[in-house]
């Protein structure tokens, strides 16, 4: 990608990203992916709200925020929420900018990112805080002519990423696959060309389970001396897998469509990408330490029995006290929203994400009380 020669030139464009039109951004009076009733938790709680809230960021969340927002503002029709899916980085870049109320973002900032005074939206003496509010597989989709089923071992799926494997009849590929022809075919990977938290914990996978053949660790930005093909969003990503013969990937599950997913074989056992899986793993996973008391990041453990590891936690990153207080009644409300168990239900349904855990929907909540 062509990058920006100056510092002020990328932040105008940040800022003017974020606050472009989308199509997250429904109308107040849209039917909405769920009943009122499901939103009733918004409803009740800040009926007299009025106002708009722009946000931005990861992709992934996009059908969710998509159904969220719909709920949302017919349950609270003073209410606009625009939500701009740029990608994590964009979003978390927007959100420092003090462009936006909130980011999504597909990881949470890292502690040498984080301090007061660092976040144009936020009071001086504030931080900023990673609140996980989605829950999901990433999946590893092909288009190959013929090919319905496939399974690769974190070895050959790191390896065919790595570019060291880069043929499909490849043995290591066949060694798993005993009973599919594969062609005899060059493999075209497609990876994101943004900054993206899904590549971020896609290429944490490779490297937590193949660390001798992804030997990059846990990037945001695709390595610029691995070629393939380069794709802008995960929607971009499924174009591009969708569009060509040969072809492999990564993206949220919930955009996956028709594509053939991958299960990816873990421990001898071959594990489909699953809601169940993706919460197996948040389940063994801990809190970071060296973080504020509110902040939820989580060091997720992808070598756990039973999981699916190629699994994202999205968050919403916010303010612990915002200098615009219309904008923290207004973040406190949707996301207390979209973190209740209205809110999870309703992104199950339109994305088949996995609902919070029970224990950790009650901190999240706990922090979003905490705004002011």
């Amino acid at each position: 990608m062509t990058r920006t020669s100056t510092h002020a030139i990328a932040a105008v464009a940040i800022i003017a990203v974020a606050l472009t039109p989308v199509l997250t951004g429904c109308a107040a009076n849209e039917t909405p992916t769920t009943s009122p009733s499901q939103a009733g938790s918004a409803s009740s709680s800040s009926a007299a709200l009025s106002g708009t809230l722009s946000a931005s960021g990861a992709t992934s969340v996009q059908a969710a925020q998509q159904a969220w927002v719909a709920a949302y503002q017919t349950a609270n029709p003073g209410v606009t929420v625009n939500y701009s899916p740029v990608g994590s980085g964009a979003g978390r870049s927007a959100f420092s900018a003090g462009a936006v109320g909130f980011a999504g973002s597909d990881r949470a900032f890292q502690t040498s990112e984080l301090g007061a005074g660092k976040f144009a939206g936020c009071t001086a003496t504030s931080d900023a805080l990673d609140l996980p509010i989605y829950i999901s597989p990433i999946a590893v989709v092909v288009n190959i002519k013929g090919v319905t089923s496939l399974t690769l071992d974190p070895a050959t799926l790191a390896g065919i990423f790595a570019q060291k494997i880069t043929y499909w009849d490849d043995p290591a590929i066949k060694a798993t696959n005993a009973g599919v022809t594969l062609p005899h075919a060059a493999i075209t990977a497609v990876h994101r060309a943004d900054d993206s938290g899904t590549t971020s914990n896609f290429t944490d996978t490779m490297s937590a389970l193949a660390p001798s053949v992804w030997t990059w660790g846990n990037v945001s930005t695709w390595p610029s001396d691995l070629k393939g093909e380069a794709a802008t969003g995960t929607s971009g990503v499924i174009a591009a897998v969708s569009g060509g013969d040969d072809m492999i990937g990564y993206a949220d599950e919930s955009q996956a469509k028709s594509l053939t997913k991958v299960s990816l074989l873990v421990n001898g056992t071959a594990v489909a990408p699953s809601a169940a899986g993706a919460i197996a793993m948040v389940d063994a996973s801990q809190q970071e330490s060296g973080r504020a008391a509110n902040d939820l990041a989580l060091s997720l453990n992808r070598k756990a029995a039973g999981v699916y590891p190629a699994a994202l936690v999205s968050y919403v990153i916010v303010c612990q006290d915002y200098k615009d207080q219309a904008t923290a009644q207004l973040v406190k409300s949707y996301i207390g929203y979209i973190a209740s168990n209205d809110g999870q239900q309703t992104a199950s349904s339109a994305a088949g994400s996995a609902p919070l855990p029970a224990s950790l929907q009650a901190k999240v909540l706990a922090a979003v009380a905490s705004i002011q």
